[in-house]
């Protein structure tokens, strides 16, 4: 079964494949389309802009497709960035901006005050051509943002995220390591433990 996985971002599609890897799918990446549809996340929730994505590419495709949205919620910033994560730091954003800004936005602020958590949505969505069936699964990660980014893994706020369990952010493990306990890698095990009901129906022509 092919299944279409609706990112650009090289970080998560090595997440994705990691936990699906030895499963019977052939997953095909986004960037292996020639072109495919812009899809605006305009959407008031992770869930809302996952699934906007999801129907988009499976509708495009004609295959079961796989998307995600996901962020951080800093609780002092009353859960900004949230949906915003990706463009925090404006139009022209990019990791090391976004980072920056998030770092200025709590300058000052205690450790006891820098809660946080990363929330991962993930939209499974058949083609519309296919009788449109769809499905939600979500993970989250709670920990608190550092007062400066620690280790070069990762990508995103990884090395602002302070994992207490681990005494290190995630930009200070490996892949492996973050997948056990972050945010898309507890969405994708909710997933594959729902695969073996889902796989029929995504089978289906």
């Amino acid at each position: 079964m092919r299944l279409l996985v609706g990112t650009t971002n090289p970080g998560k599609l090595a997440e994705i494949q990691a936990h699906l890897g030895n499963l019977p799918i052939h997953i095909v990446p986004l960037g292996h389309l020639a072109t495919w549809p812009e899809v605006a996340e305009d959407g008031r929730s992770f869930e809302e802009n996952a699934l906007k994505k999801a129907r988009a590419l499976a509708d495009f495709s004609g295959m079961p497709t796989l998307a995600d949205d996901s962020g951080l919620e800093v609780d002092a910033l009353g859960g900004a960035p949230g949906i915003h994560s990706a463009r925090y730091s404006g139009e022209d954003a990019n990791d090391a901006r976004n980072n920056e800004k998030l770092l200025q936005a709590l300058a000052g602020l205690p450790q006891e005050k820098r809660t946080a958590r990363f929330v991962c949505v993930l939209a499974l969505c058949l083609p519309d051509s296919r009788q449109r069936r769809e499905w939600l699964f979500r993970g989250e990660c709670e920990g608190w943002i550092a007062f400066a980014p620690k280790g070069g893994n990762g990508f995103g706020y990884d090395p602002l995220f302070f994992y207490p369990p681990f005494g290190k952010t995630f930009g200070e493990v490996d892949r492996e390591t973050k997948g056990r306990v972050s945010h898309r890698g507890k969405a994708l095990r909710r997933l594959v433990e729902s695969l073996p009901m889902l796989l029929p129906l995504l089978r289906q022509p």
